[in-house]
């Protein structure tokens, strides 16, 4: 309705020019608006127009995008148009009109060349422009219908918080604990009646002495090397106290770039600011003649500290690290903790707290190099990340104003979709489609909702100074909870497995208390308009181990939903403190998938017990006596919604 307002406000003369103008102001509806409406980190009223003389990528068709700013030119070169947004007042300030007696573009510009080198301007080869194709709004078409149900097999009984396939290609798989422990483990086909496979008295890696494990705090997460066949590298993401480890020493994020002193903060939960810390160290399988792929354990000893930050309270931390299809380090980041962010860290840019990070980890600073640049640890900045030219934001900012972001991936199919869950307050759960640059708005905003903090000591901002990016999905919490907090949201993956044809393609997430899960659905493809609906989800009945229901209801008993994982097939699995389920073939619940092709599958009748092998007993029994402390350290994780 804004965006209508306006356009019928510049009373454009010409039909041609106005179509044009049209398509340019609904720009800012397109899913990678961020970026665009963006130049070197600073907002702008027009959209960076594709400009042939330019190297550049266009989100839309190549044919559609052409040279858009000539086209421009040529349409409305000498057409009245009120408030302008091609004023060259505009092109540096947020905004999108201005009062002005000039009205047509050759009164403001000398040439087509000085207006396209302005509005056409790209910051980095490969930058997104627009070329002028309408964003569909208002479809009257109907997105495909939502799945009958998802059906889940369990196969494991560990409680862990990240999974990630070994780089050779096989069914073996990491699995991390929050204690601090990483294993190497084999996948059983699906349908097999097998479990997962691996010997609990062996880690991989053992990190166990240096991670604080407590409430929110552990081992956060794992990511392999996109070169680990020829380097052998992989990183972890944890925590750690510095009064119980003497390489938990990290500036504190409280400090005085962000106008925080940290010696005026209070004690939270008992702890001193920043007495515990946010780590990712890289550390190496094997010895020298060891072939990466084929090593089943790592060296204990860290190869280097990529990162390390005091946190100023004991919550919202985040912690995921995941390498990009640019093959650069993101790592995932809260606002720090405190109810309502007090300080406001999430919209300081000269803040790390409450942003998503983005780090070159294949080239390396010299110590001086580190100090010179402040720089965190051993690491550089990519050179198109979005505030390196900004001395007011740390440049390690990839995007910012997020509460707690709890799982974030990229889709296999699309890597330009680039999706977070982020952890809301007191109203709703977050789905984001993250860009360069981009705002989402904490702790303005809750979502859609504008927020009011009850303290404010670190400062507000208003409304009107930033561009927030809005969720694409997510839910209130009276969606699960007639309690308002009650709900953390948990991310999950778009699903691009054969094996259930009827996820194909949709975004699945749930929340971390284990009572419901969504799938997203985008319509139509590449819009940026997503409906999202709850799932119906259940367990096989030849289920390798048998799942237990929540009292009194049909559904399998999850406990806490932490994560999801994501195999070589690309089939998903969900990590939650009752076990390790998989989303096998919806026939095996009796799910109705006209897409299914049954004709292949042979009839499989229940499972038997698995067999007291080494791997699969040993696992059992194990985890039967470990189930209690599980269950306990469980209950200390409705840590996201603190």
């Amino acid at each position: 309705m804004q965006l209508q307002k306006q356009f019928q406000s510049m009373n454009v003369s010409d039909s041609a020019c106005a179509s044009i103008v049209k398509s340019i102001l609904c720009a800012r509806c397109d899913q990678f608006s961020a970026e665009l409406f963006r130049v070197n980190s600073v907002p702008r009223s027009v959209p960076v127009l594709c400009n042939s003389t330019l190297s550049s990528t266009s989100p839309q068709s190549s044919q559609a995008a052409g040279n858009f700013c000539s086209k421009v030119w040529d349409t409305c070169m000498n057409v009245s148009v009120l408030n302008s947004p091609f004023s060259p007042s505009l092109q540096r300030q947020a905004g999108s009109s201005v009062n002005s007696n000039l009205t047509k573009i050759t009164e403001m510009w000398q040439s087509k060349t000085d207006f396209c080198n302005a509005l056409g301007e790209a910051s980095e080869d490969g930058s997104l422009c627009f070329g002028g194709e309408p964003v569909s709004l208002n479809n009257t078409a109907e997105p495909p219908s939502s799945p009958s149900g998802l059906c889940l097999e369990k196969i494991g009984n560990g409680s862990y918080l990240s999974m990630v396939p070994h780089p050779d290609g096989s069914n073996r798989v990491f699995f991390s604990n929050q204690q601090g422990k990483i294993w190497l483990a084999k996948l059983p086909k699906e349908g097999s009646g097998g479990v997962i496979e691996f010997d609990e008295s062996r880690p991989f890696l053992d990190l166990s002495d240096i991670v604080h494990f407590d409430a929110e705090f552990g081992l956060m997460s794992i990511a392999i090397h996109p070169r680990f066949a020829e380097n052998g590298r992989f990183f972890a993401s944890f925590n750690c106290d510095k009064t119980e480890w003497h390489g938990c020493e990290g500036r504190c994020a409280c400090n005085s770039d962000v106008d925080c002193d940290p010696s005026m903060l209070p004690t939270d939960n008992g702890a001193q600011p920043c007495q515990y810390q946010s780590v990712i160290a890289e550390f190496s399988v094997g010895g020298t003649n060891t072939k990466p792929l084929m090593a089943t354990s790592a060296n204990p000893a860290e190869v280097r500290r990529i990162f390390t930050m005091g946190l100023p309270f004991t919550s919202h931390h985040g912690g995921q690290i995941i390498f990009g299809p640019d093959g650069h380090l993101y790592y995932m980041m809260g606002d720090g903790g405190g109810s309502g962010d007090p300080y406001n860290f999430a919209q300081n840019k000269r803040s790390l707290l409450g942003k998503i990070m983005r780090f070159d980890v294949n080239t390396f600073p010299s110590a001086s190099e580190i100090s010179t640049e402040g720089l965190w640890g051993n690491y550089t900045i990519p050179k198109d990340n979005p505030y390196i030219n900004d001395n007011q934001s740390q440049p390690e900012i990839w995007a910012s104003g997020l509460r707690n972001p709890w799982r974030c991936s990229f889709d296999a199919e699309r890597p330009s979709y680039f999706l977070c869950t982020d952890v809301g307050q007191d109203m709703t759960e977050e789905v984001n489609i993250i860009t360069k640059g981009g705002n989402y708005g904490w702790r303005v905003y809750e979502g859609p909702y504008p927020f009011t903090p009850l303290t404010s000591p670190g400062g507000n901002t208003s409304l009107n100074s930033i561009n927030p990016i809005f969720p694409v999905m997510g839910y209130n919490h009276s969606a699960v909870s007639s309690k308002q907090g009650s709900a953390s949201i948990t991310g999950g993956y778009f699903y691009r497995s054969s094996t259930d044809p009827c996820m194909s393609g949709r975004y699945l997430y749930a929340d971390l208390y284990g009572g419901a899960m969504w799938e997203g659905t985008e319509f139509p493809e590449e819009s940026g308009n997503f409906t999202s609906s709850l799932l119906s989800f259940s367990c096989a009945a030849d289920s390798p181990i048998k799942c237990s229901s929540v009292p009194g209801s049909s559904l399998p008993a999850l406990g806490y939903i932490f994560s999801f994982g994501e195999d070589q097939n690309k089939d998903v699995y969900v990590l939650s403190s009752s076990g390790v389920y998989r989303v096998v073939r919806s026939s095996r619940c009796k799910y109705t998938c006209s897409k299914e092709n049954t004709a292949d599958v042979s009839v499989l009748s229940p499972a038997p017990s698995p067999s007291p092998s080494r791997s699969s007993a040993s696992q059992l029994s194990k985890h039967l006596c470990m189930s209690l402390v599980i269950l306990l350290s469980s209950l200390v994780m409705v840590w996201l919604d603190i």
